[in-house]
Parts: structure tokens; C-alpha cells; sequence
């Protein structure tokens, strides 16, 4: 039987084991648990969503790397408010990121690299969420190998922006970033692809409210069957966010490309000067002044006014034609003998295919035409002369000194168009 000295010192060791033991079940605990990457996609999400009042989960099959850079793979995300509908889905989202962005705990916001197959955004979802958000300073975080986003889509309700796809090499908020965009602008029955290369100064300063210097070059075309508007666009000037709008003040725009119509074909040359601003899918153009250079039916044009395109085409715009285009018809003498340029003033808001009224005022010295008219019903007449009939199909009123009609000069003419087509 041993003696009370040699017990004590059993005495004291049993605590240390059962503390090693415990431990041993806490590591044994913990690696069960962290070889299962929904056990760690889940505790991950539920500390963002918390930190953005977000609901996020993954129900797919996530995975997840420490060794190394550390990365996380999640599939299925969906994130939203609770009991609103999804702000943002995706099929899957990998991240990778330093060891040092995780032990900064917010402090530092380096990332490795983002990539994003088939997310779609609700527009309006996020616009709520944001408005609940609480003030404070927004940083961009920095993403060493960049960001791909792949098969995307922007919902915006009566429009979208779909088969999205975005490569940004790297992003720094103080450094030049590069970004090659292509995706497809739709607002049926118009869709408009785009494949643009994007340089921008500085990204950081658009969190901030700052412009930053920004230029674009790339494909753009406009399609509205039977229209379609295929050109090549560049862009630049100072760029700024400021809630949901985008804008360039001022932007130098360019525009070369082809209007084509079913058995129509018109090459066109576009450029505009002016605030250019992106919101809720309208594309305007105000105040601004543009110039047309066209080859054939298209005149050649000065003009200053406002444009806007998104599910129907504004325009307002006072300008010059420096002469009568050769492609049109002939003005009656004296008008057409005279050289000089013709102040007009120009207002439409309707589709692209221009079905909708044009309201149209065009001068040449003392003669004066103010008129609206349906221009695929006037190109109709055009196309029917000469059997058709003498007027053409318009409501206005053409005013002038004196007209030469069949050898016969006639003075102080005042000619009324009613043509019951076109509203007053």
C-alpha cells in the first residue's frame, strides 16, 4: 500500500493529464470540423452577413485552402435582406486573400483575387439595402491578381444588362486600372452589345465622390429589328460616381459606324461634347453639342441641345445644316439657288425606328418651314414619287418671299400642310 507522500505527487499530475486530454479533444474536435468546408463557408458567412445586415448563404459544395494563400470557394450564394428577395446570387464565388488582410480584421482590405461565375444583381434590392446602411467612409479594396466575373447579369426591372463579362488584371485604388467589358444592354425590343477596352485613373477616387480620368474604346451596336446601328465607339473625360449615376463632365464622345435598315444602308460620323450621364438604364447627353457628318441621306450637321437614349430616344437639339444635302430633293428656285445655311430646330421622343412625330423648323434666308411629320411615312412618299401625290404627308405651314413653280413665279406664299396622319 503506498504511502501519503508517494500518492501526492499522483495527486498533482492527474489535473495535468485531464488538461491534455481535454486539449486533445478540442484539437481533435477542431480538425473534424474544419475538414468539413460547410462547417467553415458557414461560420464565414454568417460573420459577413451579420457585418452587412445580410442573410448569405452557400448551398452548394464549397471548399476551402490555408495552406499557402488562403481561399474560400462557395457555390449556390445567395444574399439578401432578411425575408426580401435575393440582392445577389451566384453560381460560384472563389476568393482568395493573404494571411495578413485576415489578421487585420477589416484594417486592410488586400485580396488576392475575386472571381464571380453567373452573379446576377438586382438593382432595386441593392438600392434598399444601401439606403439602410449606416454612413461612414467607403474604401475600395485592393485585388493583386483582379477581379473576373463571367456570364453576369444586372437586373434593373424594365431592363438589363446580361451576358456580362468583366476582366480587370489588378486593381489598386491609387493606380491605372485596365478593364475589358463585354456584355449585352437589353430593354426589348432594343438590345445593345458592347465590347469596350476601359482605362481608368484612379478607381479609388470614385468611391470617394472624386472624378478621375477615364477613356474607352470599343464595338458598340445599337439593334431595334429591323434597325440595327453597328459603330465604333471612344470615350473620355472626367469620371464620377454619385449614387447609382454614372457620368463623364465633360465627355468627349465619338461615334463611326453604319445605320442599316432592311435594303438601307447610311455611314455615319458622330461627336458630342457634354455632360454624359448613366441612370437607370438612360444614356443622356445634356446640355451638349454634337456635330453629324454623313454620306448621302445624312446631312452634315452642327447642332447644341439634349440627348437621351435608353428605352426611347429623346432628342432636342437647335443647329446648322451648311448646305441642302445633294441626296435630297431638290428645293424649288429661288430657295434652292440660294448658299446659305439653314438654321433648323429639331425635337423627336419615341423609338428608334423615328415612327414617332418629328417636329421639325428649317430656315433658308426668308423662308421658313415648321412642320411635323412621321418620317417612315414621308420616306414612303419619297420612295412613291413621282406617281404619288404632290404634297407630302406632314402638318405645318412653309412660308417664303417667292416660289417658282412650271416656269411661274408666284409671291408672298404661305402653304398649309393637314395631313390627317400626323397629329396636331
Amino acid at each position: 500500500m503506498p504511502d501519503a507522500d508517494a500518492a501526492a505527487p499522483a495527486k498533482r499530475r492527474a489535473p495535468r493529464w485531464i488538461a491534455l486530454a481535454v486539449a486533445l479533444a478540442v484539437l481533435a474536435f477542431a480538425a473534424w470540423w474544419g475538414s468539413r468546408p460547410s462547417q467553415v463557408s458557414a461560420l464565414i458567412l454568417d460573420r459577413a452577413g451579420a457585418a452587412l445586415g445580410l442573410e448569405i448563404t452557400a448551398s452548394g459544395v464549397s471548399e476551402y485552402r490555408l495552406r499557402g494563400t488562403p481561399m474560400l470557394v462557395l457555390r449556390d450564394v445567395v444574399a439578401r435582406e432578411p425575408g426580401a428577395a435575393p440582392l445577389l446570387t451566384a453560381d460560384r464565388v472563389h476568393v482568395s486573400l493573404p494571411w495578413a488582410t485576415l489578421r487585420a480584421r477589416g484594417r486592410d482590405l488586400t485580396v488576392r483575387r475575386i472571381e464571380l461565375d453567373a452573379p446576377v444583381l438586382n438593382i432595386d434590392a441593392m438600392q434598399r439595402w444601401l439606403a439602410k446602411r449606416p454612413p461612414g467612409e467607403r474604401r475600395m479594396p485592393t485585388l493583386i491578381d483582379g477581379l473576373h466575373v463571367r456570364d453576369g447579369r444586372i437586373d434593373g426591372g424594365d431592363w438589363r444588362i446580361a451576358a456580362l463579362d468583366l476582366d480587370v488584371p489588378a486593381l489598386y485604388p491609387d493606380r491605372p486600372a485596365r478593364v475589358r467589358l463585354k456584355a449585352r444592354y437589353v430593354d426589348a425590343p432594343l438590345a445593345v452589345p458592347v465590347d469596350l477596352a476601359i482605362a481608368i485613373a484612379r478607381p479609388g477616387a470614385l468611391l470617394a465622390g472624386a472624378p478621375t480620368g477615364v477613356a474607352a474604346r470599343g464595338r458598340i451596336t445599337v439593334e431595334r429589328p429591323p434597325q440595327r446601328v453597328p459603330a465604333t465607339l471612344t470615350l473620355s473625360g472626367p469620371l464620377s460616381l454619385v449614387g447609382s449615376t454614372l457620368a463623364v463632365q465633360p465627355a468627349h464622345l465619338g461615334l463611326s459606324g453604319t445605320y442599316q435598315s432592311e435594303d438601307t444602308t447610311l455611314p455615319f460620323a458622330f461627336g458630342a461634347h457634354g455632360p454624359l450621364r448613366l441612370a437607370d438604364g438612360t444614356l443622356a447627353l445634356a446640355p451638349a453639342g454634337v456635330a453629324l457628318r454623313g454620306d448621302g441621306a445624312l446631312p452634315d450637321l452642327d447642332a447644341y441641345g439634349s440627348i437621351g437614349f435608353g428605352s426611347a430616344l429623346g432628342i432636342d437639339v437647335d443647329g446648322t445644316l451648311p448646305a441642302w444635302p445633294e441626296a435630297w430633293p431638290a428645293l424649288p428656285a429661288p430657295i434652292g439657288q440660294s448658299r446659305s445655311p439653314l438654321p433648323f430646330a429639331l425635337a423627336y421622343d419615341g423609338a428608334l425606328d423615328f415612327a414617332a412625330p418629328i417636329d421639325l423648323r428649317l430656315q433658308r434666308d426668308a423662308t421658313v418651314f415648321d412642320a411635323r411629320f412621321r418620317l417612315p411615312v414621308v420616306q414612303a412618299w419619297l420612295d412613291a414619287a413621282p406617281g404619288g401625290t404632290p404634297l407630302p404627308p406632314l402638318r405645318g405651314r412653309l412660308t417664303t418671299p417667292a416660289l417658282e413653280i412650271a416656269g411661274a413665279r408666284l409671291e408672298g406664299i404661305e402653304i398649309d400642310f393637314e395631313d390627317e396622319s400626323v397629329a396636331p
